[in-house]
């Protein structure tokens, strides 16, 4: 079959395929269920309008969420973690639908839970079922596409490389061409054939059994990409060109249009668009969810403050949110009412400035929970990097780099630095620093399912910790 791929031929096939077999684990998981709850396959009225309500929320959240994209060269648990925060969201949606409508009574919550489980399950089984296919069509030689790299440098070497450390994608690199044919890399680069020259590439293309051209040039050598792209403009090949942007330090990078117009982001906030609004979601409800449970122990807890010494129950600080603005946050004071002149002090072990109530609300983070109130007002989220104050701010952007980037994302209560035990008293550039590493990868990697990991690791690692004081 040569490089030619059967399900490139047929991938609209495939993604109907695709998307019918998910809308299909809905309808067979909502039939298992209420045969497990009642005994009986047929599904009653009120729940056949759940499904229906259910089918036409997953038709646009499973594609919002991105599950018919290209999982060939993502890991597996990436792409599970996709589908069953999709199906989550899908979940979330229906019983927010029933509260408001005042339905939620009508239906049964064992049938609710056997339903979530048999779906996901189904979910799951049938991406298993699709890589497991898709790496006997590959060991076959039916699934995989012919890869010629275009030069000889770094980049085509680290591009070789990463490739061949992937590869369940299927994508094999069968001849590199080096811009001097007859330079150091004449025989083999990377353990590829060096096939010959620039000049060289529309040849062997046309020869057969080439699939994609990758351009692994430097972004200077705008003629020679040009000469190639010229050569292969009557080629059926994919050409795709790799950017020598990988020394940069980059956040949140990916490719976009704007106006039609193709971007690479180099350095942008993960939370645009819907990403924004389930963010918003999931900050509120949470934050109104908490703030009724705990609201019994923060009374008991300003009654503590009061007190404990003379002042204010609340401790009000700037500091800087999303986008670098300003915002005031806020906390149960734990220290005595004192003036800082306009300079702000890290609190130190044994601080003279802290009460006997206040270093139990320091070491337990009670005096945190203020900022629940400001997670509801909009200026802080649940999970984020922590809010430093305006002053450490201005020290430390010029000293660290890519401080600043930390306001992509609106500051939180708890965050990946601080579950990983990074909190406290940063007295060295180097603590700082770790913790700046621990929150730019935070903002890289964010997702729902990160969140709800860390608010869950949180009660175990956040609260309590040796270096709150």
């Amino acid at each position: 079959m040569g490089g030619r791929s059967i399900l490139r031929e047929y991938a609209t096939v495939w993604d109907i395929v695709h998307r019918t077999f998910d809308l299909l684990a809905l309808i067979i998981g909502a039939l298992i269920a209420h045969n497990m709850r009642f005994g009986q396959t047929f599904l009653s009225e009120p729940y056949r309008e759940a499904l229906v309500l259910a089918l036409l929320i997953a038709f646009v959240v499973f594609r919002w969420a991105s599950l018919y994209q290209s999982w060939r060269a993502a890991p597996l648990m990436q792409e599970l973690r996709r589908v069953t925060l999709a199906w989550g969201m899908v979940f979330v949606l229906l019983t927010l639908v029933a509260f408001f409508v005042g339905t939620g009574s009508t239906y049964s919550r064992e049938w609710a839970i056997y339903w979530w489980t048999s779906t996901w399950g189904l979910l799951v089984s049938g991406r298993l079922a699709g890589r497991v296919g898709l790496r006997w069509l590959r060991t076959n030689g039916r699934n995989f596409r012919r890869v010629a790299v275009i030069g000889a440098g770094r980049l085509a070497s680290d591009t070789i490389r990463q490739l061949r450390e992937v590869p369940w994608t299927g994508l094999r690199v069968v001849a590199v061409f080096d811009d001097d044919a007859r330079g150091p890399h004449v025989g083999l680069f990377e353990g590829v054939p060096v096939c010959g020259g620039l000049r060289d590439v529309g040849r062997y293309v046309d020869e057969g059994g080439i699939d994609q051209v990758w351009l692994c040039l430097p972004l200077r050598a705008e003629d020679q990409m040009r000469a190639i792209l010229d050569d292969l403009k009557n080629s059926h090949v994919d050409i795709r060109f790799v950017p020598d942007i990988f020394g940069f330090h980059l956040l949140n990078h990916s490719l976009t249009q704007v106006g039609g117009l193709p971007l690479i982001n180099l350095s942008t906030t993960p939370l645009e668009g819907w990403n924004r609004v389930f963010k918003e979601i999931e900050d509120r409800v949470l934050a109104a969810m908490i703030l009724t449970v705990i609201s019994p122990l923060m009374i008991a807890l300003a009654i503590g403050v009061k007190l404990s010494s003379p002042g204010p129950i609340i401790f009000r600080q700037w500091r800087h949110g999303w986008d670098g603005r300003r915002i005031e946050v806020w906390k149960f004071r734990s220290m005595r009412a004192h003036e800082d002149h306009g300079t702000v002090i890290q609190a130190t072990r044994d601080d003279s400035r802290i009460t006997p109530f206040g270093a139990f609300l320091r070491r337990t983070s009670l005096d945190e929970l203020p900022q629940f109130i400001n997670v509801l007002q909009g200026r802080m989220s649940i999970v984020g990097p922590r809010p430093h104050a305006v002053e450490h701010n201005e020290l430390y952007k010029d000293v660290i780099e890519q401080y600043m980037r930390r306001h992509k994302v609106k500051p939180g209560i708890t965050g990946w630095a601080q579950i990983n035990g990074l909190r406290g008293e940063t007295e060295t550039v180097d603590k700082m620093q770790k913790r700046v590493e621990y929150d730019l990868y935070y903002i890289e990697n964010w997702s729902l399912w990160f969140d709800l990991k860390i608010i869950l690791m949180t009660p175990l690692k956040g609260f309590v910790n040796k270096n709150a004081y």
